[in-house]
């Protein structure tokens, strides 16, 4: 099947930009300090020549998208050698149709292979690159594939999700839960998409697990350049409801009270609601549970704050299927680094969250 508004990649550049951190994240077991993004140019084309470039851009997160006990060298320069491959397979690859087809398609015949001849390059015993680090290096010629389409289409590229664009309606890509009465078939993501958009959302304010709260933690080595250091000042000067606090994960006691003394300034300052963030490196759900039920008894107020809680299981839910169901019975529970394929969020739905998301 085919449309005259189909169109084909003809070209990528990549560009790599390299950015410092203002002040140290730490990021689960790892501090970040500095980050390259990966930004991309990509030339479509359509059925009667017509061009168009579109954009995209991730930064290449490696302690959030390759959790290992490599050096950040090591695995940074993997991935970034791979997104060099991948450039040049998506200049190669013919395929034609919407940006959704021919990003599911270049996902399911193209990545496996590229990721497979990137891992064997880098030698047997040698740690593999995982396929969440590749699909995070596809993920900005994902974006710009979409943005060249709208561009040359002259609209919005989410008002393009309809049957008048695309060639495959969700049926195609998406199977019901069994003894579902729900069916995909002639939906498009157009009816999952709330157009009437509110303009404004609350933002969530990460609070690193070496971002200073209080004016006692000051050294004299901030940074002065008109930005706020402490979180008070952070929530005083952007209006902040909504606090996420990265935690350790392996060090009980510094969590719980991270959490209290990030709870307590909320309180102080008209912030309204936290979240947890374990960032995968709880590996027995009895150490978030004896964190939520002393803040139970300690600190109530803090307790009914927080909306969710983050990941508290290992990043690969395959290898660990930990039973989170006595976490998921306290607070809700969100996938993040582990629910990047469908089959892994039925997965973690099933094994580790109880029937929450």
């Amino acid at each position: 099947m085919s449309r005259k508004t189909d169109v084909q990649p003809i070209g990528a550049s990549l560009y790599v930009i390299p950015v410092e951190t203002r002040v140290p994240l730490k990021f689960g077991t790892e501090t970040l300090t500095h980050i390259n993004c990966a930004r991309v140019c990509l030339t479509v084309r359509d059925i009667n020549g017509k061009t168009a470039e579109g954009w995209g851009e991730t930064p290449l997160s490696v302690q959030w998208v390759w959790p290992s006990e490599l050096s950040y060298e090591e695995r940074y320069s993997a991935m970034e050698e791979f997104c060099h491959m991948l450039t040049c397979a998506w200049t190669e690859y013919d395929k034609n149709g919407h940006p959704i087809e021919i990003g599911h398609s270049f996902i399911e015949e193209v990545l496996p292979g590229l990721l497979e001849e990137l891992n064997s390059k880098r030698g047997k015993g040698v740690e593999p690159m995982p396929w969440l680090a590749a699909l995070v290096c596809c993920s900005a010629f994902d974006i710009a594939l979409h943005d060249a389409y709208g561009n040359l289409h002259g609209r919005y590229v989410y008002e393009t999700y309809i049957s008048d664009f695309m060639n495959f309606d969700l049926s195609y890509y998406l199977t019901p839960a069994e003894e579902s009465k729900v069916s995909f078939e002639g939906k498009y993501p157009i009816d999952f998409l709330n157009m009437s958009r509110p303009q404004k959302l609350a933002a969530w304010h990460l609070v690193g697990g070496k971002d200073l709260l209080e004016s006692s933690e000051l050294t004299g080595t901030e940074p002065d350049d008109g930005y706020p250091v402490l979180l008070l000042d952070w929530i005083e000067r952007d209006g902040l409801t909504c606090l996420k606090i990265k935690l350790r994960g392996n060090d009980k006691e510094w969590d719980y009270d991270r959490i209290v003394k990030v709870g307590k300034i909320a309180i102080e300052h008209g912030a309204s609601w936290l979240t947890c963030d374990f960032n995968c490196t709880v590996t027995d759900p009895a150490y978030v549970t004896e964190i939520l039920d002393r803040l139970v008894i300690e600190e109530p107020r803090i307790y009914g704050m927080i909306l969710y809680v983050e990941q508290p299981f290992p990043y690969d839910l395959e290898e660990n299927q930990i039973d989170a169901h006595s976490v998921s019975a306290r607070k809700p529970l969100f996938m993040d680094e582990s629910a990047h394929d469908w089959h892994l969020i039925k997965l973690g739905q099933v094994v580790s969250l109880g029937g929450q998301e």
